[in-house]
């Protein structure tokens, strides 16, 4: 092999070494998880203090009197987890809503949502046995 080739290895080596720590550096930081409620719970000390993207349906919603103090359980396939959100949440925010909040596992086991991390599906308006029926 020539000198020329192994400085050249060499250099590629430097400089995709560089941009991988720079790559994970940035996305360490910022990497956000998207996970059922009951993924969460099979082992919630592996999800303390991460960035979450919580997905289940919305219980037991309670505000505080006269602010925008919000306390509710959000649930899939039998598995809970209670959040705490201040702010203002959607129109379709209600009992038995799906709902994606965004925000950190606490060490208690609570879902602490960050500001505006409150993301409520509009519920389908299609149903498929009226337009069935509509269409025959």
């Amino acid at each position: 092999m020539s000198h020329k080739a192994v400085k050249l290895g060499i250099t590629a080596l430097v400089i995709a070494a560089a941009f991988g720590g720079l790559l994970y550096a940035s996305l360490g930081e910022s990497a956000e998880y998207y996970k059922h409620v009951d993924e969460v719970m099979v082992s919630p000390q592996q999800w303390e203090g991460k960035k979450l993207q919580l997905h289940g349906y919305a219980h037991q919603i309670g505000r505080k009197p006269d602010t925008l103090d919000y306390r509710f359980d959000i649930e899939n396939n039998g598995k809970v987890i209670r959040a705490y959100y201040s702010g203002i949440v959607p129109d379709t925010f209600k009992e038995d809503a799906e709902v994606v909040i965004k925000g950190t596992l606490k060490a208690d086991g609570t879902f602490q949502v960050q500001p505006d991390g409150v993301i409520a599906k509009c519920p389908s308006k299609y149903d498929a046995k009226s337009a069935r029926v509509g269409a025959e």
